[in-house]
């Protein structure tokens, strides 16, 4: 009887190591991600034709011509979506409808992005949103990007 409860307590002691470990983890990641700034709270929808299809918390940051994705609940250090400045467009933007308004954080809109890796839905606050759309914009001589028509809202 002795030994189960020792062995009870030692399993406890390991989960509990465990997850503070990687709550340790992803905070140190989400510091290391924006230790050269550039990063904001970002949403995103791989397939925003698919019914099924969720959206995923997540942080987006700039770097170089490209902008990186990361998932939110992730202990990878690579980022899982890379659009290129250069093969993207901006497409709609959009409010978030009432079911994906519970999904989301408050004050959010939504940004359709047009090219590789396919299109994909991007929910960010509207300070983010301006500052994404002026960095497809601000693309440095030589590269061609041209934003869509902003659709009335």
């Amino acid at each position: 009887m002795g030994s189960v409860v020792y062995a009870a307590e030692v399993v406890l002691i390991i989960l509990g190591a465990l997850m503070v470990a990687s709550l340790s983890w992803l905070w140190l990641r989400r510091r290391w991600l924006s230790r050269t700034g550039g990063t904001f709270a970002c949403s995103l929808r791989r397939d925003p034709s698919a019914p099924s299809s969720r959206w995923v918390l997540g942080v987006a940051r700039y770097r170089d011509h490209e902008l990186q994705w990361f998932p939110a609940f992730s202990l990878s250090l690579w980022p899982t979506q890379r659009f290129d400045r250069t093969q993207v467009r901006a497409g709609e933007q959009r409010r978030p409808s009432a079911a994906e308004a519970e999904l989301l954080y408050d004050e959010r809109r939504i940004l359709s992005l047009d090219g590789p890796p396919g299109g994909v839905e991007l929910a960010m606050a509207v300070g983010s949103l301006t500052g994404l759309l002026s960095w497809l914009e601000a693309a440095p001589p030589g590269m061609r990007y041209r934003v869509s028509p902003i659709s009335p809202d």
